[in-house]
């Protein structure tokens, strides 16, 4: 029963420090752009984010180390909010998402703990990271609906987000942020694995199902290539996501909420993941990414970097359009060569 010993003690400190260990300079949350080192691990996160031309930064990110109190675990998300209203709304999941997760997976361990024994606990790690984290997004968009404080009708946010205990990570995405792998290959050289599914309205299952609920999925002439999704009836609200928090106009429409939940084992060879909004992604390609970030001297800067990289490349691209909001989280498993 050491595990469930352990989940207990984590849960009750947790309770106890309660909002201390999330305010800024407690050494454990970082919510800013900026860089945490991993206690008793050699995992290290560099963030940066920078505002575009279109007016508010939308974006925000949150990396905490020790989530739950537990040793060698870190959570990093990262949030993209769209609409008038869509930094407010990108903060509220930023904000609730990490404490409705961690709440979920330590009751969900506990009782199966308690039911199964150990045994089954170890089986069956990251189904109960699935079903915890599909209950925890359902809650934080519940939450946003209710809500009296904030309009999120015709505003919303992406949600990517990993956990990563020892050497395995547990990655959740929301919308059309991505996550991308840099790996060594045999030669020696970088390379870059995809980690999500950017979930655009023209995806086949995602068009599907969208137009099932009678929503509509097209894009304008004067947008060759940007699939949006309409309601049945109006010209809005031209959504260029099909999942995403918030966004109520269109919820019955087929947009959700639910996030994919997919599990990576990290080898020696895996160096880092990369977690960037749709800013980056739109003008960096992946391969570009993980060597930017290789290719940094001082791991510190490696978000920034790459952030910088893709704020000229979309001037240099994109002629003509207003720079997006472009925010990464770098996350190194590995202590540098020395």
């Amino acid at each position: 029963m050491r595990q469930l010993s352990s989940l207990l003690q984590g849960l009750a400190r947790s309770m106890a420090l309660g909002k201390e260990r999330k305010e800024e300079g407690q050494g454990t949350v970082l919510r800013t752009s900026g860089t945490l080192w991993g206690e008793g691990s050699e995992t290290f996160a560099a963030v940066w984010s920078r505002r575009g031309e279109k007016g508010t930064n939308q974006d925000c990110s949150v990396v905490w180390e020790g989530f739950g109190c537990q040793e060698d675990t870190i959570f990093c998300g990262i949030f993209d909010g769209h609409g008038q209203w869509g930094h407010y709304v990108s903060k509220a999941v930023r904000d609730s998402l990490p404490p409705s997760l961690l709440c979920r997976w330590q009751e969900a361990v506990a009782l199966t703990s308690l039911i199964d024994g150990e045994k089954k606990l170890g089986d069956c790690q990251f189904d109960l990271w699935k079903q915890s984290y599909l209950a925890a997004a359902a809650a934080v968009d519940e939450e946003l609906r209710r809500s009296r404080r904030l309009d999120a009708v015709n505003s919303g946010s992406t949600a990517l987000s990993i956990v990563k205990k020892g050497d395995t990570m547990v990655i959740a995405n929301v919308g059309d942020s991505r996550a991308v792998l840099g790996t060594m290959s045999d030669d020696g050289s970088i390379a870059a694995v995809q980690l999500t599914i950017d979930f655009k309205p023209n995806l086949p299952q995602e068009k599907a199902r969208i137009v099932q609920c009678k929503g509509r999925v097209y894009c304008h002439d004067d947008e060759p290539g940007m699939h949006r999704v309409w309601l049945p009836d109006r010209e809005a609200p031209g959504l260029a996501m099909s999942r995403a928090f918030g966004d109520y106009c269109v919820k019955d429409y087929g947009v959700i909420s639910a996030p994919e939940v997919t599990q990576r084992r990290i080898n020696a060879r895996d160096q880092f993941v990369i977690l960037a909004t749709d800013g980056v992604w739109d003008v960096i390609s992946n391969e570009e990414a993980v060597q930017i970030v290789a290719g940094t001297p001082d791991r510190e800067k490696a978000a920034k970097r790459l952030v910088q990289c893709a704020v000229r490349a979309w001037r240099r691209k994109r002629r003509g359009y207003a720079v997006d909001d472009c925010s990464a989280i770098c996350l190194f498993f590995h202590s540098p060569p020395s």
